[in-house]
């Protein structure tokens, strides 16, 4: 039976996105968590799958163009610790603008706004940096409302201009954008005033 699981387990990590990082938690359907943490451990025992952090996983794929094997995404890694933690997270700061198109800047350090304790974990040369933030500012939001609202945060009011609010503007499908005016009500009024310029309104 143990090696059955194992087996329906990789399986599904097989079927996962290429930049998929996971945790043990989402083989539930699989098996109980307990099995599904030793069906982990045997995997990376094994080679097939590598640990990232404690209870972190990804599964190395070889990049034909830089003939090595890529490095997890440390976006994918963040949302899978909040996954383990169950935090609600956002991107912040030069992260969050980076993720809207709006700095080129590169970091080893990537922030995100949390409703749970401050913490950071590094891997590699990445560290991921987690900053408590009342459940106001980040519950009951979509990730694309949160990203957008912090995104504009660390703009700043006087940096929202025409460039900006037409690079926000293209990353929103109609949905979104109508999610975003209802969802971020509840921000400060300089922001959702900024958010109703990048939807269209007054």
């Amino acid at each position: 039976m143990r090696d059955i699981i194992t087996e329906k387990i990789k399986n599904q990590i097989e079927n996962f996105n290429g930049d998929a990082v996971f945790i043990a938690n989402d083989f539930l359907e699989i098996a109980e968590y307990e099995t599904a943490r030793k069906a982990l451990n045997r995997l990376t025992d094994e080679g097939t799958i590598q640990k990232i952090l404690r209870g972190i996983y990804y599964c190395p794929r070889f990049s034909e163009l830089l003939q090595e094997y890529e490095a997890p995404s440390p976006h994918q890694v963040a949302l899978a610790i909040a996954r383990k933690f169950n935090w609600n997270i956002a991107p912040s700061g030069i992260t969050a603008l980076n993720m809207l198109g709006l700095s080129t800047q590169v970091s080893a350090r990537w922030s995100y706004i949390s409703d749970g304790a401050y913490n950071s974990f590094s891997f590699g040369n990445i560290t991921l940096e987690f900053r408590h933030r009342n459940n106001r500012e980040i519950t009951g939001m979509s990730h694309k409302t949160a990203l957008v609202i912090q995104g504009i945060k660390a703009l700043g009011k006087d940096s929202v201009d025409c460039e900006a609010i037409g690079k926000i503007r293209s990353s929103l499908t109609k949905s979104e954008q109508q999610a975003l005016l209802r969802e971020a009500m509840p921000t400060t009024a300089w922001v959702y005033q900024a958010i109703r310029t990048i939807c269209g309104g007054n």
